[in-house]
């Protein structure tokens, strides 16, 4: 293989195993691809699911695509070596057989968007006797663990075919040029689970949409949640505490619940049992989302499971809404606490989020620095600034195969 001399156009193989969902690597590759074309790269994608439509493809209907449910394993592999890529830009695959095989014919950078490999269930959190995040190590005693410690799915069939997986997994891991991860709490959780420092790059993720200018300050106190419905998403502690904060307040607090999931009807069951003054909108895009971004006053972030990143804070920043967030995973990353918004402490539960609630209600400058504050980060966390630090990246990898 001939390495691209330096700042030379490269041959970009995306991989990826879903096509057109909705999902938050989607919207990712879509915008790391549209920006690697307009400088120049030339983009294919190697992805598992077939294609319904032109418009599913995350990197464009005019780039050279390899579907492994047409072609199988070998064969899509095949033919998306014989592309001739500078290298391979890898992120989730649930067949490993393609990282394997793509790891032994081409230079694989890969993307660790989530906890692949560390954890069983790809979670890292405990549900029992209480949700906390999990700090372990991956190993045997993760077995032990599975079932005492509600760390997933509760069967047999789960536990198995989820740690097989996990181990093969990691035994790909050596092949990989580069391991990137979107935060330092990423980044150490790889580290300690065996990637060596060296192999491991942090480039923190960025908002898609960033409008020419930022919303105004809404004239209501509204909270918003925007995301998937589930346990470790923390719904339930937020709904707890807009009822504390309008307790303490004297009011209803406004709180805009917008997602879905298996865990919607139950935050809807106890907003009517609290009497918190919410809605549930279900799932928004475009305009719809934009004009929820409009009307709050605060996104919140209730996950006390460790988000490897959070994107949804960062987003929401890009439009001129500050956060509160439990401060865990990977957080840190884009929320400073006092500048773009509020880091709780997730021991304190909802009790702490309700404090922080309250604290924005009665100090109306305080919010609105913030609100300049998230703005300000969403700016510095750029799609460009994460693009350029990932052409560096790839680009040392490809050299680095063909010397």
């Amino acid at each position: 293989m001939t390495a691209a001399p330096a700042g030379s156009p490269m041959r970009i193989l995306f991989v990826n195993d879903g096509v057109g969902d909705a999902g938050g690597v989607q919207r990712y590759l879509e915008a790391v691809a549209g920006a690697m074309r307009r400088r120049g790269h030339a983009i294919a994608l190697l992805h598992l699911d077939r294609l319904r439509a032109p418009d599913d493809s995350p990197v464009g209907a005019e780039a050279a695509h390899f579907c492994i449910a047409e072609l199988g394993t070998e064969r899509a592999v095949a033919a998306a070596v014989s592309w001739r890529p500078t290298v391979v830009f890898s992120h989730n695959m649930r067949a490993l057989d393609a990282d394997r095989l793509l790891c032994a014919r081409a230079p694989v950078v890969k993307m660790m968007h989530a906890y692949s490999g560390t954890c069983i269930g790809a979670q890292k959190m405990h549900s029992f006797p209480r949700r906390v995040a999990c700090d372990r190590r991956f190993g045997f005693g993760c077995v032990l663990l599975y079932f005492p410690r509600h760390c997933s799915e509760g069967s047999v069939h789960a536990l198995a075919s989820h740690y097989a997986w996990a181990r093969e997994q990691r035994a790909i891991w050596d092949g990989y040029r580069r391991v990137i991860v979107a935060s330092d709490h990423m980044r150490r959780e790889y580290e300690r689970n065996g990637i060596p420092a060296g192999r491991l790059a942090t480039n923190p993720l960025f908002a898609s949409d960033v409008p020419a200018q930022p919303a105004p300050a809404p004239q209501e106190f509204g909270i918003l949640f925007l995301g998937r419905m589930t346990a470790l998403k923390g719904g339930d502690q937020l709904v707890r505490a807009a009822h504390l904060a309008s307790r303490q307040i004297g009011q209803p607090v406004r709180l805009t619940m917008a997602g879905d999931g298996p865990a919607r009807r139950a935050w809807e069951r106890l907003s009517a049992t609290l009497g918190v003054n919410a809605e549930f909108p279900g799932w928004v895009t475009g305009t719809r989302r934009d004009a929820l971004y409009h009307a709050a006053s605060l996104v919140a972030v209730p996950s006390l499971w460790p988000e490897p990143f959070g994107l949804t804070g960062l987003e929401a920043g890009a439009h001129g809404v500050p956060a509160v967030a439990f401060d865990v995973g990977g957080i840190r990353a884009w929320l400073r606490d006092g500048e773009n918004g509020w880091l709780v402490d997730p021991r304190s539960g909802a009790r702490g989020m309700a404090r922080a609630l309250v604290e924005a209600w009665n100090n109306p400058g305080g919010l609105a620095e913030r609100r300049s504050g998230a703005r300000r980060v969403a700016e510095r966390l750029s799609l460009d600034r994460h693009v350029t630090a990932l052409e560096t990246l790839l680009a040392e990898a490809g050299r680095e195969a063909a010397t």
